[in-house]
């Protein structure tokens, strides 16, 4: 078992890169995790999909197409041998002058990193995690929009912060009007008397691939759900609370600043979609 760096197309055990590249510099990057199964790649399609999306939001050119995506990372899996892998891809704008002028950029930089996944320990979800509602706004969309997957994290790194100091293992963030949105690296669903809530995108998040999948099955399988605006305070009123991510997939939320959610462990709507989102990474495969 083995960490593999694929950079540009070359397979490394460690990797050296210039600190004139503006991904380093600025955070001028977009990126997209993707976790295997059975070693294979889990809706890789997708976050392909995404990943030049990002790109395209902040006009950063992909010099490759899906294809040789997917060779690269056929190759770079293939290297580090894990049983299961935790692959993250990165584009930079690539090495230019320091300034933040990214027309010195010739060349974006691509860096596929292949390693042995950390899975979240079984009791996560079985007893659920405790997360605070933190004072760090979510960006704006018009600021810088959340639903572009780049490399400049620090919004969310504060907002972790602030969750640590105060015992909590995720943070849930508001916008600046005060709307729920996501945590710092996964979306958020509540569910009240027996309707499944998530903010809507227009609320200022991350369309991530795991919550599209939820809203899907939860669809198919008879539940109400709906896309909305809700106040943070609204969030003390969910009889369940969970969220949604590639690493997390579905988890459960126990606590809500030190409270119990509900009757403070997972509840039965999570618990299905729990089920239900395993047995679908299981089939598409």
């Amino acid at each position: 078992m083995a960490t593999k760096i694929n950079f540009n197309g070359e397979i490394h055990d460690q990797l050296s890169i210039s600190v004139l590249d503006h991904g380093f510099l600025f955070g001028d990057s977009v990126y997209e995790v993707v976790c295997t199964f059975n070693n294979q790649p889990c809706f890789l399609d997708k976050h392909l999909d995404r990943l030049f999306a990002s790109a395209k939001a902040i006009s950063l050119n992909i010099p490759h197409d899906n294809e040789w995506f997917l060779e690269q990372l056929k190759v770079t899996l293939g290297a580090a041998d894990n049983d299961e892998s935790y692959i993250r891809i990165i584009v930079t704008r690539g090495v230019g002058e320091i300034n933040i002028d990214p027309s010195t950029c010739h060349s974006p930089n691509i860096i596929i990193i292949v390693m042995e996944i950390k899975e979240y320990p079984e009791p996560c979800y079985e007893k659920g995690i405790h997360v605070a509602l933190v004072s760090i706004k979510r960006n704006a969309r018009d600021a810088l929009n959340p639903n572009v997957k780049t490399g400049n994290y620090l919004n969310n790194v504060l907002a972790k912060m602030e969750a640590n100091k105060l015992g909590a293992q995720d943070a849930i963030m508001v916008n600046p009007w005060g709307y729920l949105t996501e945590g710092t690296t996964s979306n958020l669903f509540f569910v009240r008397e027996g309707h499944i809530l998530t903010p809507s995108l227009d609320c200022g998040l991350l369309s991530g691939i795991t919550r599209e999948m939820v809203i899907q099955l939860s669809k198919e399988n008879g539940f109400h759900i709906e896309e909305g605006q809700w106040p943070g305070e609204e969030l003390y009123e969910a009889d369940e609370i969970f969220l949604t991510g590639t690493i997390k997939r579905v988890m459960p939320v126990s606590h809500l600043d030190g409270r119990p959610v509900g009757s403070g462990k997972p509840g039965p709507v999570t618990l299905k979609l729990m089920r239900l989102y395993g047995d679908l990474i299981k089939k598409q495969l």
